[in-house]
């Protein structure tokens, strides 16, 4: 008795195990997929792959080959560590209709100022034509869909 109880138990625990273990690499999956997307840059790469503010001061001229957000972030401000993985989820989600840059304003404090940056989270939208959509604060996942699919994917 005790052998098949043994048996038994094993059995319920490897199965409980190896699911945990599908559910883990079927995330990781859809992690991979996301950060593919998403791409922490410095101010050099803004200027050469967003927009260089320094050769046209008057117009944004968005750079990319495909629609943009970029989200200004400090790891220590509470409504960034919210939004990020929201913005992370929706780079995944639309799967390389758009491209998430992620600026950390501690490290890009020139860049930051220059940009006339002040609240944090700020979230910036670059579509392919038209001008760019500036946010601040923490917005929930359907307030930033409804934006990529009405402004930035328009």
């Amino acid at each position: 008795m005790k052998k098949l109880l043994f048996a038994l138990l094993t059995v319920i625990l490897f199965t409980q195990c190896s699911k945990a273990g599908n559910k883990e690499s079927a995330k990781g999956e859809t992690n991979a997929v996301a950060k593919s997307n998403v791409q922490h840059i410095t101010r050099a790469e803004f200027l050469k792959n967003v927009f260089d503010y320094q050769k046209d001061s008057k117009e944004v001229n968005y750079l990319g080959s495909r629609p943009a957000v970029v989200d200004f972030y400090a790891t220590w401000c509470g409504p960034c560590k919210q939004i990020s993985p929201l913005l992370e989820q929706l780079a995944g989600e639309y799967n390389g209709k758009f491209v998430l840059y992620k600026i950390d304003t501690d490290k890009e404090q020139q860049l930051a100022s220059e940009l006339g940056i002040q609240a944090l989270p700020t979230l910036v939208f670059f579509p392919m034509k038209g001008k760019p959509i500036m946010i601040q604060g923490f917005r929930p996942k359907e307030e930033l869909k409804k934006i990529i699919d009405t402004q930035l994917l328009k």
